[in-house]
């Protein structure tokens, strides 16, 4: 069972598999695209915030 965890309503159902992804992630649909982003090979840089430390796309 899919549910908000802020307000504890229900969305719907979801299989097995996917069901322990969308913990993962909570509410945040730029998880979800970023996911997506990486299953279709979409290539992305990370950029250099100061030395030897690099900030990831959001």
């Amino acid at each position: 069972m899919d549910h908000r965890h802020g307000a504890g309503r229900v969305r719907g159902i979801r299989c097995i598999d996917c069901n322990p992804a969308g913990g993962t992630w909570g509410d945040d649909p730029g998880a979800l695209r970023r996911a997506i982003a990486h299953l279709e090979g979409n290539a992305w840089k990370p950029t250099l915030a100061a030395p030897g430390v690099y900030r990831l796309p959001s």
